[in-house]
């Protein structure tokens, strides 16, 4: 099948691309490249823009008439930077999905899978959340994501589109091919942080935020290898129509490993993995954040036939062995 990938050029989003190429699938790419490098396209058709240009995305429809699913990744992401710039966080994540949605269904593309976010929930009493539990986003990016998700369910019951919204926990780790992983230079979430300091890229590694409630203090979060989370992209084009056939036309999905660790547990598994003691200070929360939380999988298990196989571990391995590489991909 060819797949359309807003936001191909990312993290994510190229490593989506590679998998569904393993799985004998054609990504098409449609990306800004605000944020993801060209490199990370290789050699896929490749259609640089922003989502909410309609010209443009028709123009991507009418050279790939044969395309069979929207995989929507296009999005700024950063959380405190969506409290400091909710405008710039609607603008994009927002109307911009909201003229690709339309534009997709005017030209007959029927079939979205959406990347969410697992910030859409509210904390609560218990740390394992379920598709089912209550929505509560702390921030702006969280807020966006919620939006679109309700968006898709009301084309679903008003126009043929069909959608699995898949809620993201924590992605860590790069592609096995060490090809593209994270490539922002100072990244702010945890673990980009963590190996900085690690690798002394910089002094000490700040633990925002010691008084949540967990077991230690610190935050608590799922984190799912990000080829784990590739290849539930995959299953998701590949079973849609079954999904929304036996679930409804616009559904949720939880894409977690069902495991919560802490801050302080990853700081442990770095040193551990890493053979040396990393420098930590301890700071207030940042803006959003919240105590976290772990996905309870069961709904992507029974319906996309998915589980997580990776460890955390592994995401720690391949994430170093990306930053070795990174340089003679990247430059730095």
């Amino acid at each position: 099948m060819k797949v359309l990938i807003t936001g191909g050029a990312g993290y994510i989003g190229s490593t989506t691309a590679r998998a569904l190429e393993l799985a004998g699938h054609v990504p098409v790419v449609l990306d800004s490249l605000v944020c993801g490098p060209r490199s990370f396209v290789a050699d896929r058709a490749f259609y640089e823009g922003d989502v909410a240009d309609r010209h443009l995305v028709a123009r991507v429809l009418d050279d790939h008439p044969d395309i069979g699913c929207t995989i929507h990744m296009a999005a700024r992401i950063v959380v405190p930077e969506s409290v400091e710039q909710p405008y710039a966080y609607y603008r994009n994540n927002v109307a911009g999905s909201l003229e690709l949605l339309d534009q997709l269904v005017s030209s007959g593309q029927t079939r979205v899978v959406f990347s969410s976010s697992a910030s859409v929930y509210a904390p609560g009493p218990a740390p394992e959340v379920s598709e089912d539990s209550p929505t509560g986003p702390g921030s702006p990016y969280a807020r966006s994501k919620l939006m679109i998700e309700t968006v898709l369910a009301d084309l679903a019951a008003a126009t043929p589109l069909r959608a699995i919204s898949l809620r993201y926990f924590n992605p860590v780790g790069a592609d096995p091919s060490l090809t593209t992983g994270p490539y922002v230079r100072r990244p702010t979430h945890v673990l980009g942080q963590l190996l900085m300091a690690a690798r002394g890229e910089q002094p000490t590694f700040t633990l925002t935020g010691t008084d949540f409630p967990t077991r230690d203090g610190s935050g608590l979060r799922d984190y799912l290898h990000v080829w784990d989370l590739a290849r539930a992209h995959v299953r998701a084009v590949e079973r849609l129509d079954a999904v929304v056939g036996e679930a409804g036309p616009a559904v949720t999905l939880n894409l977690g490993t069902g495991r919560g660790v802490t801050v302080r547990e990853l700081v442990a598994l770095v040193e551990q993995v890493t053979g040396k003691p990393v420098p930590v200070v301890e700071g207030p929360r940042r803006p959003g954040d919240s105590a976290g939380a772990y996905a309870n999988v069961d709904r992507a298990r029974e319906l996309l036939g998915w589980h997580a196989e990776l460890s955390l571990e592994d995401g720690v391995r391949s994430a170093l062995a990306w930053l070795d590489r990174r340089a003679d991909l990247l430059g730095y």
